[in-house]
């Protein structure tokens, strides 16, 4: 399995064995704004003992017109350090659905290579009757976390517009058929339907086994999965999503099965289905 999981067994035991090691398990559960969920209310309920919380809102550009996008380094460093943790600290993170490979993909870009996921994360947790807390998180000390953009790993829609005119790359997208294909609502007001040009449908719910596991899929299946596809990983790939999250998980499948010549387009569908130049194409019903 892949280098950058950790299994909830694993962790269990680093929390009795290691209770004062530099290291922050991160619950970094997020909702779409209709879900009608608030994930710091879920952390109250119930969490890993020891955890702290992040929310993505916090760490996202809050002065970008499109969702979600990824922040400068110095809010990065801001919100990061006030959690306790430092460029030292082992960060293990996990989530109550699928948001775990964007804060790990965050990290990663930010040069912390010391992070890994939860698999599984909290629904596997629950279901294996492991210890819980509640409560909000005690109050950490604020700490210099030294985040640096690693150049690389974040494609603009400039970069999609040449590989769709030049080629150069696979685009694979990671929303589900529905969404991808126009039949269903992009889920964002007034952001258009569709799929770009060339881009290989791969929905990031093929990669998760179901309940109750919710883990992974193994690096062999994933490669499995991207063949059935058609997804060409001889060269270059870029990920693409709704707003850039799910888009991480197909990265993080790529890391697993050693392709790391990947990189995510972080506007989107949300940047793409919004601007009036870009080609924006429907599959009939």
């Amino acid at each position: 399995m892949s280098d950058w999981l950790i299994e909830t067994h694993e962790l269990a035991a680093l929390l009795a064995a290691e209770p004062n090691a530099d290291r922050v398990v991160l619950d970094c559960s997020w909702y779409v704004p209709d879900a009608g969920r608030d994930a710091r209310e879920d952390f109250r309920a119930g969490h890993i003992p020891g955890a702290r919380f992040v929310d993505l809102s916090d760490i996202s550009d809050p002065d970008s017109p499109y969702v979600n996008m990824l922040p400068s380094a110095e809010i990065f460093a801001r919100v990061i350090g006030g959690l306790g943790i430092s460029g030292e600290t082992e960060v293990i993170v996990y989530d109550a659905g699928y948001v775990s490979a964007r804060i790990w993909w965050m990290f990663r870009t930010f040069g912390h290579d010391q992070v890994k996921i939860l698999n599984g994360g909290w629904r596997k947790w629950l279901a294996e009757r492991r210890p819980v807390e509640t409560g909000d998180f005690a109050t950490s000390t604020p700490r210099n976390f030294p985040a640096r953009l690693i150049e690389g790993r974040v494609a603009r829609i400039e970069d999609v517009r040449q590989v769709i005119g030049h080629g150069g790359a696979s685009i694979i997208d990671a929303r589900t058929a529905a969404r991808f294909d126009g039949h269903e609502a992009s889920g964002y007001p007034g952001v258009a339907s569709g799929y770009m040009p060339g881009s290989i449908n791969t929905p990031w719910a093929l990669f998760y086994e179901p309940a109750p596991s919710h883990r992974f899929v193994s690096p062999e299946r994933a490669k499995q999965i991207f063949a059935e596809r058609g997804v060409d990983l001889s060269g270059a790939v870029i990920t693409t999503c709704g707003s850039g999250v799910t888009a991480s998980i197909l990265g993080f499948m790529l890391e697993a099965i050693g392709h790391s010549d990947w990189r995510l387009y972080d506007g989107s569908w949300h940047e793409w289905g919004q601007q009036p130049d870009t080609p924006k194409l429907t599959k009939p019903l």
